[in-house]
């Protein structure tokens, strides 16, 4: 009796727990509903402050208001078009008298996203409007940004350096090896080394020729971008010998940074607030008069004329069914696009890929839906826009449009087909278990993980890669007016850079994502200022809004955006190559399914910018509760 009585009294006390925990959220809701305001007031003027905390994304995935709720740790993603959009507003409308850049939280993005908002920041400067940039240090990402601006600050204990693309990654080979894991790899390829992390000790002479020339064109185009923008710092120098630099100031490197015309001026975050504030004007709590860059977004809608141009984005990494933003998965791009075709009529269609593919099957899937959507209004133009990323999977999604732009930054290409089943035939023999069973054909119980594969299901998975490989060179030969055997020469799963890509005859033209929609309207034979854009994706969750809106704190109040010192940048979040092992094993477990995926374009894994599955279930069971 006394065990039941104490259980009875643990029972009691998370029952009282639970009750004051929602009475909380009630009144928290409660208050949050009563003092939000969905559109905050923009003041008369001042400066945009573009406070840049988090990464910059083509398409955000869905907040988590469990994480929001909870104090989680979440990486802010910032739509790509939304700052393109404010910065572009921002240079034409008098209230803006400034753009305070504020680098000090930066995370990075994409080449070809950060060189986008470059351009959109050169946009202001070009109105003679002042962008005063400040971090503590500036990395690659945060410099090509920074570059841009008409006045760079950094932090007195802060700096510059450039690392440039490239590093290491893991090869498990010997590994796995070691453990009697026998990884059956299926590809085609001579240069689809996204597998051979899994089957060897180092990269091979084709994946590392590959990879170098991926790496010095992109480096490449940095450079091109940084030297235009800052025509004199020495950036020979500051790549070349930073050591040298910051010796001869006295290991100063906010000093050497300035010598070397990589800054203008070095001082704390007070310092900058000042100097914004000399321009826009003094505010008590921020230092200067600042315009939200959310209030700014909100009240900036884009505008158009009455002919719609639709545009879909194909995000992140490809998947089979349904998925949320951020990643695409087949079924649901396939859904947008049959709903938006039954409820508005459309002039052209514009694809934005951002993805270094995945899944064979809904690649396939997204390209039947954007040519069915194309015929059931009319056999209208598609025109696919190329982001960061293009490659694989993505390449074969864009071979739907009628032309195709890119830009210099982008990566494409990646022509290939790989599939992967370990099996633990040695695994058990070092554990002395043994494997037995009966069959009835030589493919009863394959693939055999314990077993191993049988030389039939080995033959029969390998001329299925081929078989999808042979589809592939057909799909690009088709849509490119290009022989097969010429494709086969510039495929083999090798990645390009977009300058090299247009020259082989991938892409068709260099272009933003403004350019493209103004090739649709071209095309589409519509005045440009008679374009209104529909954007076909998934509506935002309005609860996860409103707790987003409400544990959100002001932007501009809060200095919660820790600064990251130039050594923080040098070093790589342990969390992030913990992210990475964990996906690339979990590629490895996934099966048999056949890739198109490109594993050896530099995608970083973001500390917190994806939640476990190890808690989803819970968060979402917690979340239908909350909704009632």
């Amino acid at each position: 009796m006394r065990l039941l009585r104490g259980a009875w009294k643990v029972l009691v006390g998370i029952k009282d727990a639970l009750v004051l925990l929602l009475l909380l959220l009630f009144f928290g809701l409660l208050y949050a509903v009563l003092t939000s305001s969905p559109n905050p007031a923009v003041p008369g003027e001042g400066a945009l402050h573009l406070d840049l905390d988090g990464v910059i994304v083509e398409q955000p995935e869905n907040i988590n208001p469990f994480d929001a709720l909870t104090g989680a740790e979440t990486v802010t993603q910032h739509r790509l078009r939304d700052i393109v959009q404010a910065l572009e507003t921002a240079a034409t409308d008098d209230r803006v008298t400034a753009v305070a850049l504020d680098l000090d939280g930066f995370l990075g993005g994409g080449q070809t996203s950060i060189a986008r908002v470059a351009d959109a920041i050169q946009t202001v400067r070009d109105a003679d409007k002042p962008v005063i940039a400040y971090a503590t240090g500036y990395g690659d990402d945060a410099y090509a940004l920074a570059a841009h601006a008409s006045e760079i600050w950094v932090h007195p204990m802060g700096g510059a350096l450039v690392l440039g693309p490239g590093g290491t990654r893991l090869y498990y080979g010997d590994m796995l090896e070691r453990f009697g894991v026998n990884v059956n790899v299926f590809r085609v390829g001579e240069y689809k080394s996204a597998v051979e992390p899994f089957s060897e000790s180092e990269q091979s002479p084709e994946a590392r020729e590959a990879n170098q020339a991926l790496a010095d064109a992109l480096f490449e185009a940095w450079r091109e971008d940084v030297a235009r923008a800052r025509p004199g710092a020495d950036l020979d120098a500051i790549i070349a010998t930073p050591a040298d630099l910051v010796e001869a100031a006295n290991n100063d490197l906010a000093t050497a940074a300035r010598e070397a015309g990589m800054v203008d001026e070095i001082g704390t975050r007070v310092d900058w607030q000042a100097r914004v504030a000399e321009v826009s004007g003094e505010d008590a709590d921020t230092g200067f008069q600042a315009i939200r860059l959310a209030s700014w977004i909100a009240a900036n809608p884009r505008t158009g004329g009455g002919t719609n141009i639709g545009v879909v984005t194909v995000a992140g990494t490809i998947v089979d069914g349904e998925a949320p933003p951020g990643t695409a998965g087949g079924e649901t791009i396939a859904e947008l696009l049959r709903e938006a075709s039954q409820n508005h009529d459309f002039s052209a269609l514009v694809v934005r890929v951002d993805s270094p593919g995945g899944s064979a099957l809904a690649s396939e899937r997204m390209r039947r839906a954007i040519l069915d959507f194309s015929e059931a209004e009319g056999d209208i133009p598609v025109v696919v826009s190329m982001g960061d990323l293009a490659a694989s999977g993505g390449y074969w999604v864009a071979m739907a449009g009628d032309h195709i732009m890119a830009e210099p930054g982008t990566i494409t290409g990646s022509i290939g087909v790989f599939g992967i089943i370990p099996t633990f035939e040695g695994t058990l023999d070092q554990l002395d278990i043994g494997a037995d069973g009966v069959t009835t054909t030589p493919l009863s119980g394959e693939p055999d993980l314990f077993g191993g594969l049988s030389p039939e299901a080995a033959r029969l998975f390998q001329s299925g890669t081929e078989d999808i490989y042979r589809r592939f060179l057909s799909l690009v030969s088709e849509n490119r007016s290009m022989p097969v055997e010429r494709v086969a020469e510039i495929a083999e799963g090798r990645v390009w850079a977009g300058g090299t890509a247009r020259q082989l005859g991938l892409v068709d033209a260099f272009g933003t994502m403004d350019e493209a929609i103004a090739e649709a309207a071209s095309r589409a034979e519509v005045e440009a200022d008679d374009v209104r854009i529909l954007w076909i994706e998934q509506p935002p969750d309005p609860f996860a809004e409103f707790i987003r809106n409400w544990t959100r704190e002001d932007d501009d109040a809060e200095q919660a955006n820790a600064p990251r010192d130039i050594w923080t940048m040098l070093a790589p979040d342990p969390r992030a190559i913990i992210a990475t092992v964990t996906a690339e094993m979990q590629l490895l477990l996934n099966g048999p399914a056949m890739q198109l995926r490109c594993l050896e374009c530099p995608v970083e894994v973001l500390p917190g910018r994806a939640s476990g599955a190890e808690d989803a279930g819970l968060r979402a069971l917690v979340m239908e509760w909350l909704r009632g």
